[in-house]
């Protein structure tokens, strides 16, 4: 059997929602950075540009060659990973009811996964001797939304993107004005399980129960949302 391949993919929106792109970038089993690829997607959701990431990560792979996929968003990883079970049950509705968000890129991932070996593990963005895998796909992510152009050694840009504060993502709420999450004084608002489930008051996309959420922009919602929109 092939080694397995290691891959780290990522989406990117600079208001969310806002001018996105997605990037993903395939190491060898080493993990040394062998093909990377981005994308535009015009104006939509961070949530949008990350299950897009997978996607177009999925389809640029051999599904033969069995591969470890890297990535900071914990919603594209349990929406195909663990919520897709409860919606296919459901007729794809959440808990609550409610008609899944981006159900066509979750079934397209759906499909994509069939029959393949993926192992998918989790990694935290903006880390400071983080993933160097993850910080890339970030930081390519991050210039396929600003500049709205593909890139990648498909398109004969093989230079693997170098992370930088100018390349870093961190989308911002699209209503200014509101610090999301955080107390008097200054401190966060402490991270716990849903009791049930809800939609995010920042990103809009459904989170389950026994879920992390944190207080966001509107109410409750995901973590990652909390850093990006105070971000």
């Amino acid at each position: 059997m092939p080694e397995r391949m290691v891959a780290a993919c990522d989406g990117a929106a600079k208001i969310n929602p806002g001018p996105a792109g997605w990037a993903w970038v395939l190491a060898d089993p080493a993990g040394t950075p062998q093909r990377w690829e981005s994308g535009p997607l015009g104006r939509t959701t961070n949530n949008v540009a990350e299950l897009t990431a997978l996607a177009q990560l999925l389809e640029a792979t051999d599904p033969a060659v069995p591969l470890e996929i890297r990535m900071d968003s914990q919603y594209a990883m349990n929406a195909v990973t663990k919520w897709i079970a409860g919606w296919k049950r459901n007729g794809w509705q959440t808990a609550s009811k409610k008609p899944v968000a981006n159900k066509e890129l979750v079934v397209r991932i759906d499909a994509l996964l069939e029959g393949r070996d993926v192992v998918f593990r989790h990694v935290l963005a903006h880390q400071v001797n983080g993933d160097p895998l993850n910080a890339i796909a970030d930081a390519a992510a991050s210039v396929a939304a600003t500049e709205q152009a593909p890139a990648g050694t498909a398109h004969g840009t093989p230079e693997i993107p170098q992370p930088s504060p100018a390349t870093e993502d961190k989308p911002r709420a699209a209503r200014a004005g509101k610090t999301a999450g955080r107390r008097r004084g200054g401190g966060r608002a402490p991270v716990i399980k849903a009791r049930f489930p809800g939609r995010c008051g920042h990103c809009r996309s459904p989170y389950e129960t026994g879920e992390e959420i944190t207080k966001v922009a509107s109410g409750w919602g995901h973590p990652a949302c909390r850093d990006g929109a105070t971000a």
